[in-house]
């Protein structure tokens, strides 16, 4: 009953009948179900979760689309979403991934992702002076605020960092030094003004891929407008991309001094969610991180 009915969804969504003759369980990360379905010749991608999670993926699916329209960097395209039953869906493109990422495929991730943080939307859009977004989304499971504002340090203080440790002592969380660092933020970031960019916001090697024909792709996004520097810095916190990326995305849009010092603070917003998702060891990992940021 539940793939007919997505099936109907599909159908009305492209214009063209869909009709499920195979569906078998895929990766989907370790928040959704994953599953590919075909009709023999055409293929989809679902993300199945809880019914009450359906924002997360109507948010998911904005968030894709916003980037593909830029065209800079490859996205996979949301088709429909939606409930049935007790469960949430979302239908994407299916992408053939696993192609080779040879250090062309690489070098070409890193422009696009920069010509990505070039883009400038319209003039009368907020994410063109302003940071945040249109809706709040998710970064994994959590809640991500997106309230636009006009100023960096006070979003990030307040929307990523501040909203993170909120969490984390409802959960039980111990960060002694957590009002020190809040206030010090305007000071670590007082010599950096950043424009605004469309970034991804969730960006590690889990969510970039090549495909079979060679061409990079990036998924599951928490897309919203801040500071690019916050990809970059995600990039290096589970091991690294190659050198070639972080060569090709310099060479189309440098960084700005002082990246080193600012990306631990932007890579402690996802260590505190880790805390916030999964408990355990990013607690001390956490804390570790705040002592070397405010040393």
């Amino acid at each position: 009953m539940m793939w007919d009915q997505i099936a109907e969804d599909i159908s009305k969504a492209t214009g063209e009948r869909f009709q499920i003759s195979d569906h078998r369980s895929v990766g989907g990360g370790c928040i959704n179900q994953g599953y590919q379905i075909s009709n023999g010749f055409q293929y989809y991608f679902i993300k199945l979760n809880q019914a009450s999670e359906v924002a997360m993926f109507e948010a998911e699916a904005l968030g894709v689309q916003q980037i593909g329209k830029t065209q800079t960097i490859r996205v996979p395209q949301p088709i429909c979403w939606g409930t049935v039953g007790n469960s949430a869906y979302l239908v994407l493109e299916w992408l053939n991934l696993g192609g080779k990422t040879n250090a062309s495929a690489w070098e070409e991730m890193g422009q696009k992702l920069a010509l990505l943080h070039q883009w400038t939307p319209p003039q009368n859009y907020p994410g063109s002076q302003n940071f945040g977004w249109d809706i709040n989304n998710t970064i994994g499971s959590t809640p991500q605020i997106n309230t636009w504002e006009k100023n960096w340090v006070e979003f990030w203080q307040k929307h990523r960092i501040g909203y993170q440790f909120k969490l984390a002592k409802r959960r039980g969380g111990y960060f002694e030094q957590a009002e020190k660092l809040l206030e010090t933020i305007p000071q670590l970031l007082s010599d950096h003004d950043p424009k605004p960019s469309l970034v991804h916001g969730d960006l590690w090697g889990g969510n970039a891929a090549v495909t079979a024909e060679g061409e990079p792709v990036i998924f599951d996004p928490a897309t919203y407008f801040g500071d690019r520097e916050v990809d970059l810095a995600m990039t290096e916190l589970f091991g690294g991309f190659p050198a070639i990326f972080y060569q090709a995305y310099h060479q189309v849009f440098p960084l700005n001094p002082g990246y080193e010092h600012r990306k631990k603070l932007y890579n402690l917003y996802h260590i505190l969610n880790h805390f916030n998702l999964f408990g355990g060891g990013y607690a001390a990992q956490a804390n570790q991180m705040i002592r070397d940021i405010l040393r």
